[in-house]
């Protein structure tokens, strides 16, 4: 009796609206050049605020792309998840049609951190300053954090399984797993990931709460992980959607397959308890390993969660040792985050997209603005580092303590197992 079919998720698209591009090609120049693009805040609104500097998507126009029917719906963080969508789609070569016979087949999830606060702000100060005839009907949808997975779903006529990950920021990796995971129980597509849009007046002033969050006017210096120069990370906008397809399945479509989602796993250690997150991280990789049937010496490099918070950079730098062993003080580690700055549940879907290039193109890209290294890691800083990469590790932690590890494999190392 032959053996069963065991169902592996690999990712087939990849789409990036991102502060350094909006399209995986300009997205991935910019981050293996290690081009720093943090800048001062520029949205209205925000001038007086003690946040000053960011990552600001700018070479944007949704209506280039979007119906207008579904941008009048919408808040900035759901334009850039479908515009992202729209791209990753294209890229594992899927069209608008293709899957109108079998809707069931295809399912969204996305995480998200905040949901539309500009959209919300705007109602809010119509509500109060002219009356409630004035708030428009959306309201009640466009604020709500599964805004995205709803308009893609709906804007695709996707009737899989749908979702949306409420976990902090690694919540983005947890959106791919999810996806993942709804491959191997039978879906056969998932559009997954992140995007948000923390730069209106109104979430930039809820930000303020959070003590890691970098008040310094520098950008060259305002986000600067792993160093004696640390002070908090800098917010960002955007982030990326991948597809997540079932590998042979899209082999047989002739679609290359660009990575495997090999493992997953994610802890919680409680809100801003840096030290804590230390032990939370190691299991969430220990887990993640495990589940992809890894050892320690296999994984080429780890994209770090990098938040520039003194006590959170010692905890993530000593996890990984812990996690990997002897292996974890050699292996190369990399944060090209701190060129764009943290999209919140975006900013580890992004990690996700360049870990996938980088094993495409045999390059670790850099991190940008960071020079002098104050722990025990080998921080690829400066420029580009070439390495054979076929298994990655990509970390996130969120604001309120959850941790998560995922592993990807290069797709063509992912065809034998």
């Amino acid at each position: 009796m032959s053996a069963p079919h065991v169902r592996r998720a690999g990712v087939t698209g990849i789409g990036v609206v991102a502060p350094n591009g909006t399209s995986t090609d300009t997205f991935w120049k910019a981050t293996q050049a290690g081009v720093s693009v943090l800048d001062r805040v520029t949205r209205e609104g925000c001038e007086h605020l003690p946040l000053r500097v960011a990552g600001e998507v700018r070479a944007f126009e949704p209506a280039a792309t979007i119906e207008e029917r579904f941008l009048v719906q919408t808040d900035r963080f759901t334009h850039f998840a479908m515009a992202a969508a729209d791209l990753a789609l294209e890229d594992a070569r899927i069209g608008q049609g293709d899957l109108s016979g079998t809707p069931f087949v295809a399912g969204v999830v996305t995480a998200a951190g905040s949901g539309g606060g500009e959209f919300g702000q705007r109602e809010l100060q119509r509500l109060w300053g002219k009356g409630s005839r004035y708030v428009g009907p959306y309201q009640s949808i466009a604020w709500f954090y599964a805004a995205s997975t709803g308009q893609i779903s709906i804007r695709r006529g996707f009737k899989g399984p749908c979702s949306v990950v409420a976990a902090d920021e690694a919540g983005g990796l947890d959106a791919l797993a999810d996806a993942a995971r709804a491959v191997a129980r039978g879906t056969d597509v998932m559009v997954a990931g992140s995007t948000e849009a923390p730069l209106a007046p109104y979430s930039a002033v809820c930000q303020l709460g959070y003590e890691e969050l970098s008040t310094v006017g520098d950008p060259a210096r305002a986000y600067r992980p792993f160093t004696a120069d640390a002070c908090g990370f800098v917010p960002a906008e955007g982030g990326a959607m991948l597809v997540v397809e079932e590998v042979s399945s899209a082999r047989e479509r002739g679609v290359p397959v660009r990575a495997v989602v090999a493992g997953h796993a994610a802890t919680f250690t409680g809100a801003s308890r840096w030290e804590e997150s230390r032990e939370g991280l190691v299991q969430a990789i220990r887990g993640a390993l495990d589940e992809a049937g890894c050892a320690p010496e296999e994984i080429d490099v780890v994209f770090a969660d990098a938040l520039g918070v003194p006590a959170a950079d010692r905890a993530e730098a000593l996890a990984i040792a812990d996690a990997l062993g002897a292996h974890g003080r050699r292996v190369p580690v990399t944060a090209p985050k701190t060129g764009v700055g943290r999209s919140y549940c975006g900013a580890p879907v992004l990690d996700a997209a360049a870990a996938v290039l980088a094993m495409e193109h045999d390059l670790i890209p850099p991190t940008p603005n960071v020079f002098d290294i104050c722990h025990d890691l080998d921080l690829v800083t400066v420029r580009a580092r070439a390495a054979e990469l076929r298994t990655v590790l990509v970390l996130s932690r969120g604001l309120m303590g959850s941790n998560s590890a995922l592993v990807l494999r290069h797709g063509a190392a992912g065809a034998s197992w």
